[in-house]
């Protein structure tokens, strides 16, 4: 019978230096609290470079911890704040800068070369509706077997495209052939805000 074997987890390594991690002998002290700071210290306190004894004295009186916010700037640079707080806080922040960039969305049409009328005003209409949207368009025209030899019949398809799109979005370059598609992208126009 084999044996099983334990899982071990091991606890993850802080994302900062705090309080004796911290090796320089002297930080320059940052934050928001400095007037409690001043209150334990005795004196007026303001950011700028002291010595980490000293600092983290500061720090163990307030009960909060010194992290250690630049490793890399000389001297380093460090805050007296709760620690797991500060990770909460700083969190948050990357998560509401995550959720405010503008995610883009490509939709992707297919012409061939011998694209007909119809199909052509039915793509057409397809593309002003995502473009009204907000998304990006991928118009390509995909050349099958011989239709290669087409080559310009599907970048003057494109082209029109990019004529009849024009008050809705704009080429982010001109149609360029890869491999057995030839492709251009079209970005939607900005929407002027109303006052």
């Amino acid at each position: 019978m084999a044996k099983r074997r334990k899982k071990v987890f091991k606890k993850p390594e802080p994302q900062f230096n705090i309080n004796r991690d911290i090796k320089a002998s002297r930080i320059r002290l940052v934050g928001d609290n400095m007037d409690a700071v001043s209150e334990v210290a005795g004196k007026t306190i303001t950011p700028d470079i002291y010595p980490t004894s000293q600092v983290l004295n500061w720090a163990r009186d307030l009960d909060l911890d010194l992290v250690e916010i630049n490793p890399k700037a000389e001297p380093s640079i460090c805050k007296i704040t709760d620690y797991k707080k500060y990770l909460y806080e700083k969190k948050k922040k990357e998560k509401s800068i995550k959720a405010n960039t503008a995610k883009t969305v490509i939709k992707e049409i297919r012409f061939g070369p011998n694209t007909d009328e119809h199909d052509f005003n039915f793509k057409l209409k397809h593309a002003m509706k995502f473009l009204g949207e907000g998304s990006k368009v991928k118009a390509y025209v995909f050349f099958r077997g011989r239709t290669i030899v087409f080559k310009d019949r599907g970048e003057l398809l494109l082209l029109r495209l990019l004529k009849e799109l024009e008050d809705y979005g704009a080429a982010e370059e001109l149609p360029k052939l890869e491999g057995r598609r030839m492709i251009v992208i079209i970005s939607p126009k900005k929407k002027k805000k109303k006052n």
